[in-house]
Parts: structure tokens; C-alpha cells; sequence
């Protein structure tokens, strides 16, 4: 099962996608889903939403290596000060998935369950977040 998770620079979860299967590619559920971003706002994304965009936000992504070449050095350390800010994300995700039910095969089949679940996995996260905050995510360098 998949999901499309926004997360503010505080690290708390902001949007939640519906839950898709797992054979769904990234980008294809971020077309399928309206954003709730306001104009000027910096996203984030990874390599699986590369021809992803939205208007009027500044879409921030590492840059992909050219085919029989080599990325420069300005470009080798722009992609390591962005993988320094996704490794707090996947923390993000890790505490998503700390409730076992969202790691493990899901048998429960009737519709929206697996929504829910997500949902109350999420929930618990930001709950966390509220009672022992963590470091918010660093600048862009």
C-alpha cells in the first residue's frame, strides 16, 4: 500500500493522500491528488516524482546523473545537502510506520479501512511530535 505524505519543516504531518496499491507509481498518485500549497512554498520530492510540478512552487529534487557521464562536484554537493534533509523525512516515515499494523500484510478489505488506518498512524506521529518535538529540518544550503 502506498501513500503521499507533506510534511512541514517542523516535521509534523500536514497532507495525507489516499492509500493506493502498491504496484501505483509515486507520481501517478501526486497527479491524482490536489496539494494544498500556497504560492512561494519549497517541496521537496524525490527521483519518483521527476516530471511532477506545480504552480507557483519552488520544486527542489536532486539532480539525476546523465547517462555515461559523471555530476560535477557543485552538483554532487547539492544532492548531498538535499539527502541530508530526506534522511530526516524517512525518520518521518519510520515514525508513521511504528504502529505494526502499518508494516505488516494489511487482511482487512473493506473500504477506507486501510485509509483510516493510515490516518490514525499519522495522527499518533504528529500526538508524538507535540509531547517530545525533534530538531525541525535544516535550511537549504
Amino acid at each position: 500500500m502506498k501513500n503521499v505524505v507533506l510534511i512541514n519543516r517542523q516535521l509534523s504531518i500536514e497532507f495525507l493522500s489516499q492509500t493506493h496499491e502498491g504496484r501505483v507509481h509515486d507520481k501517478r498518485i501526486a497527479d491524482s491528488t490536489p496539494y494544498p500549497l500556497p504560492q512561494g512554498s519549497h517541496l521537496l520530492q524525490d527521483l519518483g516524482f521527476l516530471a511532477f510540478t506545480l504552480s507557483g512552487v519552488t520544486i527542489e529534487m536532486p539532480t539525476k546523473k546523465p547517462k555515461g557521464g559523471e555530476l560535477t562536484a557543485l552538483e554532487k554537493a547539492a544532492n548531498q545537502a538535499l539527502s541530508r534533509r530526506r534522511v530526516t523525512i524517512e525518520h518521518v516515515n519510520s515514525s508513521i510506520k511504528r504502529c505494526r499494523i502499518l508494516k505488516d500484510v494489511c487482511r482487512l478489505l473493506r473500504q477506507g479501512v486501510r485509509d483510516l488506518i493510515m490516518e490514525i498512524g499519522c495522527a499518533l506521529h504528529n500526538f508524538r511530535l507535540r509531547l517530545d518535538p525533534w530538531l525541525p529540518l535544516p535550511e537549504s544550503e
